[in-house]
C-alpha cells in the first residue's frame, strides 16, 4: 500500500509540474524514477497516463480524471500521519471528549466552566455523565473524570484539584428547639439525615477529627440524593453533615448553623484524573486542565466567600 501511495504522489507531482524532469527536482529524485512510477501506474490500469515526446509531457484525459481521484485521497493519508506540530490546532481540538464527575459538585464547578470552553473550541462535543456512581473508565470509555476523595486505581493518571470540607449542619429554629449537640455522643439523641452511597447502597457514615465516625441510623430522613438531604436539614427536619460546596453559601446566608465545629474533620482531596492508556489527545488534555483549574477556582470561590 505504502508503495502505491508513493506511486500516486511522484504520478500527481508530475501531473502538476508538467515535466518529469521538474517533477524529479521537486521530489528530489531522478527523472528515471518519475518514467517508471508513471509506467509502472500505466500498466496496472492499462491506460496512458501522459502523452510524451521528446519536446513535452502533456497528460490524457484518463490521467486527468485519475489525478482528480487520487488527489483529495492522498491528503486525506498524508494529514492522517501529519505529526501533531503540522495538523492546525483546531483540528487537534475538535472531537468528542467525556467526562463524569458527581452530580453536585459536577453542575456546580464543572457545567459552568465547560459551557465557557466549548464556545471558545466550537469543534469540542463535550459528554456530561454526573454521576455520584464511581465510573468504570474503560467500559463507560472515561476520558476525564473527578473524584472526591480515595483514588487509588494503577490504571488512572490523577492530579489534585482542591480539597472539601465537611460541616455539620442545622438550622437555628431546630438547635432551639432540640439544643446543640456538645460531644459526638449527643447525634445520638437527635433526627439526623442518611445519605445512600449508590455504590455500596448502605449509608454513609460522618467523619470526625481524630478519625471518629458516626453512622446515622435515622428514621427521620433517608435519600440517594445530595440536593434532597439539603432540602430536609433546610426545612429543620433533621441535623446532616454536607460538603462545603453545599454548606457553604448556607453558612454565609444564617440559613444554617455549624455543630460541633472543633471535632469537623480533615478535608479531603478533590482528583482530576483520566485514563493512562497511551498518547493523550490535545483536545483530552485541554480539558482535563480546564477542569482542573474549574475544581480550583470553585473551591477558592467557596472559601472567599
Amino acid at each position: 500500500m505504502s508503495n502505491q501511495l508513493e506511486l500516486l504522489r511522484i504520478f500527481l507531482t508530475a501531473a502538476e509540474c508538467g515535466s518529469f524532469r521538474e517533477a524529479a527536482l521537486r521530489l528530489g529524485g531522478s527523472p528515471q524514477t518519475v518514467t517508471r512510477a508513471v509506467k509502472e501506474l500505466e500498466e496496472h490500469f492499462g491506460e496512458l497516463l501522459f502523452h510524451r515526446s521528446t519536446r513535452q509531457v502533456r497528460i490524457t484525459a484518463f490521467g486527468e480524471q485519475l489525478a482528480a481521484r487520487s488527489r483529495p485521497l492522498l491528503a486525506d493519508v498524508e494529514s492522517l500521519f501529519s505529526t501533531p506540530g503540522r495538523v492546525p490546532a483546531a483540528s487537534q481540538l475538535a472531537g468528542r471528549v467525556r467526562i463524569t464527575a458527581p452530580r453536585v459538585l459536577g453542575r456546580g464547578a464543572l457545567v459552568p466552566a465547560l459551557a465557557g470552553l466549548a464556545a471558545q473550541h466550537p469543534g469540542l462535543a463535550l459528554d456530561v455523565r454526573l454521576s455520584d456512581v464511581f465510573a468504570d473508565v474503560v467500559d463507560e470509555q472515561i476520558d476525564v473524570g473527578v473524584r472526591i476523595g480515595f483514588l487509588r486505581d494503577s490504571r488512572l493518571v490523577a492530579r489534585k484539584a482542591g480539597e472539601v470540607a465537611f460541616a455539620l449542619v442545622a438550622t437555628p429554629a431546630l438547635v432551639r428547639r432540640l439544643g446543640a449537640p456538645q460531644r459526638l455522643e449527643d447525634l445520638s439523641a437527635l433526627p439526623v439525615t442518611a445519605l445512600l452511597d449508590p455504590n455500596t447502597g448502605r449509608t454513609w457514615s460522618w467523619y470526625f477529627a481524630g478519625g471518629r465516625q458516626f453512622t446515622p441510623g435515622s428514621d427521620t430522613f433517608v435519600t440517594d440524593d445530595p440536593d434532597a438531604e439539603v432540602g430536609a436539614i433546610l426545612a429543620g427536619l433533621a441535623v446532616g453533615q454536607l460538603p462545603d460546596y453545599l454548606a457553604a453559601p448556607l453558612l454565609r446566608s444564617g440559613a444554617l448553623v455549624a455543630l460541633l465545629p472543633q471535632l469537623a474533620p480533615p478535608p479531603w482531596d478533590v482528583w482530576v484524573y483520566r485514563p493512562q492508556r497511551g498518547p493523550v489527545p490535545a483536545r483530552v488534555r485541554l480539558v482535563f486542565d480546564h477542569i482542573v483549574a474549574a475544581v480550583a477556582d470553585h473551591g477558592r470561590a467557596l472559601r472567599e466567600g
